[in-house]
């Protein structure tokens, strides 16, 4: 483990644009240093690229703000675990919003084997065991495309701990996270533990600890004693998403063709 994290830390080049790294937003101080320290992260292992933080809603300065400001090419790098109404409408209406007219929008964390892995560690820390039933406690979201992607992880989730994953959500969505622990309590008569599918602490991490369940993850990024926790596989995440974007993204589509030069097919160019 060590040897690996060690592999991932190296400083590695990047390109010549920006890496903009856009966040919901939060009002929560612990929220806000999470995503400052996985932006300094990311600084670190890509050492030639400007790394900006942006959001989405809530906090300043939005996407708009940053990309107006600047005429080099640039990635915006959605720091959001499903592709809900932010990161399909809201930040691509940013972008276009700011005129810049040289943008890649990579694609939402979705269920990356990095954050898996990062989910799993977070449910075994809370006390976890084979004895618990399980239940995915993730955002919520109006876009149904948005829940498919919470079926996806808790599919993945499953997988990796060879038992049935039940999803919650702690907003919009139905069922909560509080009946999803009611009902598999219920059922099975046992004890049940949370898997906190959310990026960073905030209001809905706060609403998972009354939700009745034995035991509840911390976030995937995670605030002790005032100091943010992000792992390293998170960094690793936002940094191939910008890679990706940027090394598949031809000086054609930069002047403007089709966003063929895109590598895998994921990227939206905005126009």
């Amino acid at each position: 483990m060590r040897a690996r994290q060690a592999r991932q830390a190296r400083p590695c080049s990047g390109g010549e644009g920006m890496l903009v790294l856009a966040a919901h937003g939060t009002r929560a101080p612990e929220g806000e240093r999470v995503i400052e320290q996985l932006a300094s992260g990311v600084r670190q292992v890509l050492r030639d690229t400007d790394v900006r933080v942006a959001y989405a809603d809530v906090r300043a300065p939005s996407v708009t703000d940053v990309l107006a400001e600047e005429t080099a090419p640039a990635v915006v790098v959605p720091a959001f675990l499903g592709s809900g109404y932010h990161v399909r409408t809201d930040i691509p209406g940013q972008i276009a919003a700011s005129g810049h007219d040289r943008v890649v929008l990579a694609p939402a964390f979705g269920p990356a084997p990095e954050l898996i892995g990062v989910l799993l560690e977070r449910l075994r820390a809370a006390g976890y065991t084979r004895r618990h039933s399980v239940v995915l406690a993730a955002a919520g979201s109006s876009d149904p495309r948005a829940l498919m992607g919470a079926h996806d992880v808790a599919y993945a989730l499953a997988a990796r701990i060879g038992a049935p994953v039940r999803i919650g959500y702690a907003a919009t969505a139905s069922p909560s996270v509080a009946d999803a622990v009611g009902e598999l309590r219920t059922a099975t008569g046992g004890r049940v533990a949370v898997a906190s599918w959310l990026l960073a602490p905030g209001l809905f991490q706060r609403t998972l600890t009354a939700c009745g369940a034995d035991a509840v993850a911390e976030p995937l990024c995670r605030d002790a004693a005032g100091r943010a926790d992000v792992p390293s596989r998170v960094v690793d995440l936002v940094v191939r998403r910008y890679l990706q974007a940027w090394r598949g993204w031809r000086p054609t589509v930069l002047a403007g063709s089709s966003p063929a030069g895109c590598d895998d097919g994921e990227h939206d160019r905005i126009p």
